[in-house]
């Protein structure tokens, strides 16, 4: 926003579960959102490299990798930093636990993609460039609204989607570069 200077974050008393680690996250669920998205993106390369996945093995791979690198998100920042000053009560894991589940919610449309691919008369491969596409996409989606939601001047909108962008074709080459 014109005008509007970061604050600092405040420490609050103890006991409430909000010690001097917690941050301002308003970019949080959008940030979570692109690392999700271009794990998905890079589960389908992986996926479609080594074999031919069924639609349903897909899918599910995809859902439990994205449930798995939430629980290691949730793990890595509720124990990496605070373990040192004192064990997370409930209230902080439940607040991480939100923070770090659009890991799994980016993941959710690839795999929606992969299992809609026999509607649209795609064959396995056609639905895993279908979800790859909606991967790249999610992931470009994810960085301008985590952009848009902290503030970013119009530039540094435009050069968050073009790095996304970036990424995202990088990850699309590498299919077609793996696969040859």
């Amino acid at each position: 926003m014109a005008g509007t200077t970061p604050t600092a974050p405040r420490a609050h008393p103890a006991g409430t579960g909000q010690g001097p680690l917690r941050r301002p996250r308003a970019h949080a669920d959008h940030t979570g959102g692109v690392y999700g998205s271009v794990l998905a993106a890079s589960v389908i390369v992986g996926a479609g490299t080594f074999g031919s996945f069924p639609r349903l093995e897909l899918v599910l791979l995809l859902l439990l990798t994205g449930v798995v690198f939430w629980i290691a998100h949730v793990h890595a920042h509720l124990f990496g930093a605070r373990l040192a000053q004192r064990p997370p009560d409930l209230a902080v894991v439940r607040r991480v636990c939100r923070e770090e589940w659009t890991i799994v919610k980016a993941a959710v449309p690839p795999a929606v993609a992969v299992g809609v691919g026999p509607v649209l008369g795609l064959d396995v491969q056609g639905g895993q460039w279908l979800a790859l596409s909606v991967a790249v996409t999610g992931q470009v989606g994810w960085s301008v609204a985590a952009a848009r939601q902290a503030g970013a001047p119009g530039r540094l909108l435009v050069m968050s989607t073009l790095v996304n962008l970036v990424l995202g074709l990088v990850i699309l080459a590498s299919k077609l570069w793996l696969k040859h």
